[in-house]
């Protein structure tokens, strides 16, 4: 796994996304950002039936710090009475899907 990241580091596109065999999970390609190298991050972005992310940008993750507080703020109280009052405030939503990548990364 870790030489297919490092391949995908070094020849993918910038933003490029990397299907895995974890459906919802990709691995995004940073490109270089104030004197930092381009880098690999996590992205977690939900799919449709066919395994395409139904959102154009999911949450990224670049380090395993952010797992870790993104996994607490998941499981406070108050979060899904919030998120079931925005859905049922906003109006209703088209999607659009993107095509498939052909590279699957196996997890």
């Amino acid at each position: 796994m870790e030489e297919k990241l490092k391949s995908f580091l070094k020849t993918g596109a910038d933003w490029a996304r990397l299907k895995t065999s974890v459906p919802g999970v990709f691995v995004l390609k940073l490109p270089p950002f104030r004197g930092n190298p381009a880098r690999l991050a996590v992205e977690l972005n939900p799919t449709d039936d066919a395994g395409n992310p139904t959102r154009r940008r999911g949450l990224i993750l670049r380090n395993f710090e952010e797992l870790e507080q993104y996994k607490q703020l998941f499981q406070m109280d108050k979060l899904e009475p919030l998120v079931k009052s925005v859905e049922t405030a906003n109006p209703a939503e088209k999607r659009k899907f993107v095509k498939p990548g052909e590279d699957v990364l196996e997890i």
